[in-house]
C-alpha cells in the first residue's frame, strides 16, 4: 500500500468496514474498496465489525512517495494566474465535475483489472508539482499519455459516463466514467467526445480521441482517478503502458 494506491478488500458479507474511522461501502458480497491520497499519513486503521458483532483492527503502513517538484520563475503573470474574467467559468466547470462524481453508482467494476486508455509515451507522472514564480501550483494528480493528435482514447474500465463536454478551459475535451462505489476515471485533452451521459461503455470501448485541446502543451491524454474526494494514482492499476 503506498500514497496513491487504491485497495480492494473483502470482508464477510453482511460485515461494516471503517478506514480510519470512516465508514466504507461494502458489497452485498463483502468485497470493498478504498485508496490514499498523495499526501496519506504513513499509517491507517482498517475496522471490521462482522454481522456477529466480533470487532477486528487491522494497522498497516502507508509508503511515502517522493514527488519530482520543479521551480520556474521569472513567468509573466498572466501564466500564472487565469484572468479575472475566467472566474465564473471555471467556478461552473469545478461544480460539473464536482456534481458528476457526487452521484456515483453500486456498480462493481472497480473490482475488475483497469487497462490503459491510451498507447504512447509517459510525459507526466502523479505527484509532480511546479512552484511558478514562488507559488506553489496544484499538483499533478493523474498520467500522461503522450501520442499523435486524433490517435483513439479507449474506457480503462467499464462505467457509466457522467460527464461529456468537448471545452473545458484547463481540461479541454472531457470525459467522467463512473466505476461504482466512488471509483472514477476521468480522461482529459480530447480532440474529440464521442460518448455521451448516461451511456454504459465497456473496457476498451473507443471513447474518444487524443488531442491537445485546453491548457496543453501538446497531444497527450491525462488520465485521473479518484475514489470518492481522494486523487489516485492511475499507473498503479496498470502494467507497462503500451508504446502502439
Amino acid at each position: 500500500m503506498s500514497q496513491g494506491g487504491m485497495i480492494v478488500g473483502r470482508a464477510e458479507p453482511g460485515s461494516q468496514v471503517m478506514l480510519d474511522g470512516r465508514p466504507l461501502r461494502v458489497a452485498p458480497d463483502g468485497r470493498f474498496v478504498f485508496g490514499f491520497g498523495r499526501d496519506a499519513a504513513p499509517q491507517a486503521t482498517l475496522t471490521v465489525t462482522g454481522s456477529d458483532g466480533a470487532v477486528e483492527h487491522r494497522d498497516f503502513a502507508v509508503a511515502q512517495r517522493t514527488y519530482d517538484i520543479q521551480r520556474i520563475d521569472g513567468l509573466p503573470p498572466s501564466k500564472v494566474v487565469p484572468p479575472d474574467d475566467l472566474t465564473a467559468r471555471l467556478a461552473r466547470e469545478r461544480g460539473m465535475v464536482a456534481d458528476a462524481r457526487r452521484n456515483t453508482s453500486d456498480a462493481l467494476h472497480w473490482a475488475d483489472p483497469f487497462a490503459w486508455p491510451a498507447a504512447g509515451r509517459i510525459s507526466g507522472v502523479y505527484g509532480s508539482q511546479r512552484i511558478l514564480n514562488g507559488d506553489p501550483k496544484q499538483p499533478h494528480y493523474g498520467v500522461d499519455v503522450a501520442g499523435p493528435t486524433g490517435s483513439p482514447v479507449t474506457a480503462p474500465a467499464s462505467g457509466t459516463v457522467v460527464l461529456a463536454e468537448p471545452d473545458f478551459y484547463y481540461e479541454g475535451g472531457i470525459v467522467l466514467i463512473d466505476h461504482g462505489y466512488g471509483v472514477s476515471s476521468t480522461l482529459m485533452h480530447l480532440q474529440t467526445v464521442d460518448v455521451k451521459v448516461g451511456e454504459s461503455v465497456v473496457q476498451g470501448q473507443r471513447i474518444a480521441t487524443l488531442g491537445a485541446t485546453g491548457r496543453a502543451t501538446g497531444p497527450h491524454l491525462d488520465w485521473r482517478m479518484n475514489w470518492n474526494e481522494v486523487r489516485l494514482d492511475p499507473a498503479l492499476l496498470v502494467g507497462p503502458v503500451p508504446t502502439k
